[in-house]
């Protein structure tokens, strides 16, 4: 972990490589999918509903990693779960990635209903990232996190939406 110049009080631009590990861990769920043979393949095929959503979405998803790999807070150690706030952050990220891993499981086993999608698919990798950037004291990554989420929840339920009619 490296930390080159301060961005704003104590946060720094840096770069923290287990950042782009957590983000990968994240994503084993779409490097898996091509294994599977699925007959409905929602997630994947879904009719884009707004194009300003999925502009936002795209910017704010990538924004969370970029967050998550360059920014670094002034005293935080390239791994540690020193206090109890860490803890507590830590333990709700891998909670979540969890949760996200079994919405995957089912998903890949056919049920692919909304509630599915919706609760472990979709909110959770925003909430990863948000319970990541309070483990870290990453602030930034915390924000865009919680609008990450936001906007990522709406805009597939709009096309989830629009595919159900």
């Amino acid at each position: 972990m490296v930390r080159w110049f301060t961005l704003l009080g104590d946060q720094y631009f840096g770069f923290w490589g287990l950042g782009l590990v957590l983000f990968s861990i994240q994503e084993i769920p779409y490097m898996l999918m091509p294994l599977f043979h699925l007959d409905a393949n929602p997630i994947m095929t879904m009719t884009e509903t707004s194009v300003a959503l999925n502009i936002c979405e795209k910017i704010l998803g990538s924004l969370c990693i970029a967050l998550m790999a360059f920014v670094i807070h002034k005293n935080a150690m390239p791994f540690s779960v020193d206090s109890g706030s860490k803890k507590l952050f830590f333990a709700m990220a891998v909670v979540i990635l969890f949760a996200n891993y079994f919405g995957w499981m089912l998903y890949f086993t056919g049920h692919q209903s909304t509630f599915v999608m919706m609760l472990f698919i979709v909110t959770m990798p925003p909430l990863y990232y948000v319970s990541i950037g309070l483990w870290r004291q990453n602030t930034p990554l915390g924000v865009t996190g919680a609008v990450f989420l936001a906007v990522h929840f709406f805009h597939v339920l709009g096309n989830l939406r629009r595919m159900s009619l």
